[in-house]
């Protein structure tokens, strides 16, 4: 098995195990071909925490046959030899870990990608807690004495200890935390995205021919027809109008027709000559035939002109902010994590969906609540939505109640939402069909007692008339819930004008106020969409 594979197995495994789903952590290891003493660690880590406790002791069999040296794996199985009442075998993995502590107090597996440290006083607790098993109390009395006089982050872990055995109570064994497991190391799984070392491409060329190149410039906006290059020393660089035709009469002159613009390069000469750049080509044209030309009131420009100057951000000088929410009968909007970007409305499920349905939201970081041991009458429900939820109803449970349900649960309208599901084996997403009949049930939709149902809300624009439109000139970030975020070239939808400084909008699924300012509109006439 390649290591790469390994690496990513186990780093994914251990990702898993974080998001509290161990079996799918165990369902990545088991995936390892040729398993490691830490991979192996961690497979009974993982058992434990689910209840397996035959599982957990296998797992640790082959790890400490992997690495025979391994106190922390003697001193894991150990605790667990005891919860199946396994005495003399537990004693023995106490002193094996002993052994392997080699004189030391305390041994750190950081370097090793533990994030715990053994001392040696946690060995002899748990030879205590197997005395404690087998009755002799002197014996666990004097163990503990011992562990007493050994050194480090004991805390008053012995002292509590003593008087319980004192009162003849049993201690509970120690082990590793459950959320505490071998990780590889942070560069080796960075090595195993792909890197693309060679870059991309540059083309670098000039829009002047047989242009003399006297280095490179930092770039600089280009402006649609014009091209206006830096001079040396101060002269300023201008625009020239041709104020009647001239025909070229010698050698570097040009043929420049009447009322054309050009750029004046350089200044006039003895000859009353002037270098001048025209249609991509550079020479020279008496001065006194060019006038100044404003290109800013050139014909083909907008009359509504963008503004000019980057208003300051709301932090910093605010406008004044309305006092009460926008269109309050506006329906609820959906909010989405600052890990999660806001999707669009084209955003859908695996499968094609009609356009007459709208897109389902999800997010990529899930969590299920989900009930042990439900009864068999009933069925757990999972429900996909910004976050995953579960929750359990009988089987004969209609399904308008279950959305009902949901929609507590959601703290959602349940008009506002609709539940759809997958058939067995295919990937499209189907409208759950008869959630008013009391003679439907959710039981039609379960199998082995679970069902999965994708929930979302209505299109937040139902029922909303658009105004106009208008195009951000800047980024804005929300100052606040009821703020809407956008980027810059990003087109909003005007819902309603809040007051002179701030207007009620909608891009990218998000319907919320913004500044005025942050926004210019490029079509002055008034667009009425009533239904989309």
């Amino acid at each position: 098995m390649l290591y790469t594979e390994l690496l990513r197995l186990w780093n994914e495994a251990v990702q898993a195990g974080e998001a509290k789903d161990w079996q799918g952590a165990l369902s990545k290891l088991e995936q390892i071909s040729e398993p490691t003493s830490r991979t192996l660690f961690n497979a009974a880590s993982a058992h434990l925490v689910l209840g397996q406790l035959d599982l957990a002791l296998k797992a640790l069999d082959l790890t400490i046959a992997k690495d025979e040296r391994l106190a922390v794996g003697f001193f894991q199985r150990a605790a667990v030899m005891m919860k199946i009442d396994r005495l003399e075998e537990a004693l023995s993995d106490c002193i094996w870990a002993q052994k392997h502590m080699r004189g030391n107090t305390v041994i750190d597996y950081t370097q090793l990608g533990l994030q715990f440290k053994l001392y040696s006083w946690q060995v002899l607790y748990n030879a205590a807690a197997v005395y404690c098993r087998m009755g002799q109390w002197e014996q666990a009395k004097e163990v503990l004495l011992s562990a007493s006089q050994e050194r480090g982050g004991r805390g008053g872990n012995i002292e509590v200890a003593l008087d319980s055995v004192l009162r003849e109570e049993v201690l509970d064994p120690l082990l590793v935390p459950e959320n505490v497991v071998f990780r590889p190391r942070k560069q080796d799984v960075e090595q195993l995205q792909q890197r693309d070392f060679l870059g991309k491409a540059k083309v670098i060329s000039s829009m002047i021919p047989n242009d003399d190149f006297g280095g490179f410039e930092p770039l600089r906006l280009q402006k649609p027809g014009f091209y206006e290059p830096t001079v040396d020393g101060a002269h300023d660089s201008r625009y020239m109008r041709m104020r009647i035709p001239y025909m070229a009469r010698g050698p570097g002159q040009l043929t420049v027709p009447g009322g054309a613009i050009l750029f004046l390069f350089g200044e006039e000469d003895r000859d009353g000559m002037a270098t001048v750049i025209y249609d991509g080509q550079r020479g020279l044209l008496p001065m006194s035939l060019l006038d100044p030309a404003d290109v800013k009131t050139s014909k083909g420009k907008k009359v509504n002109r963008v503004p000019s100057g980057i208003p300051l951000p709301p932090g910093l000088k605010p406008p004044t902010r309305p006092k009460a929410q926008p269109s309050p009968a506006a329906p609820p909007r959906v909010r989405f994590s600052s890990d999660t970007p806001p999707p669009s409305y084209t955003t859908a499920t695996h499968a094609t969906l009609a356009a007459s349905e709208p897109p389902m939201y999800t997010t990529r970081h899930q969590h299920a609540d989900v009930a042990q041991g439900a009864e068999s009458s009933s069925v757990v429900v999972k429900v996909h939505y910004t976050h995953t939820v579960a929750l359990s109803v009988p089987l004969d449970t209609p399904y308008h109640e279950v959305k009902e349900r949901i929609a507590q649960k959601l703290g959602q309208p349940a008009s506002q939402l609709r539940l759809r599901h997958k058939q067995h084996g295919s990937r499209v997403l189907i409208p759950l069909g008869g959630e008013v009949r009391p003679c439907r049930t959710v039981q039609e939709v379960a199998e082995a007692g679970r069902a999965t149902l994708w929930c979302q809300t209505e299109d937040p624009l139902d029922n909303r008339t658009i105004l106009y439109q208008m195009v951000a000139l800047y980024d804005y970030t929300a100052q606040g819930p009821e703020d809407l975020e956008f980027s810059e070239g990003d087109t909003i939808d005007i819902l309603g004008e809040v007051n002179e400084e701030w207007l009620e909008g909608h891009t990218a699924g998000e319907i919320g106020i913004f500044p005025s300012c942050f926004a210019y509109r490029e079509n002055a006439d008034i667009i009425h969409i009533s239904d989309l």
